[in-house]
């Protein structure tokens, strides 16, 4: 796992099953395309900001 994936919004742990990973929705064409892909970077990262909705509410 890339550092970079702890940052990003879909990145979560499941209390459950005591696991962690990437929480997003893919259908199997998108997960069959990410998986084969070459790119370097992850097409879906999106960075967490914690404060977003605080920015929001000012």
């Amino acid at each position: 796992m890339e550092k970079k994936c702890l940052s990003c919004e879909f990145y979560d742990y499941d209390d459950e099953t005591d696991t962690e990973g990437c929480m997003v929705g893919l259908d199997e064409d998108d997960m069959l395309n990410f998986l084969t892909s070459k790119t370097s970077s992850c097409p879906y990262y999106r960075y967490f900001d914690e404060y977003k909705m605080v920015r929001k509410q000012n």
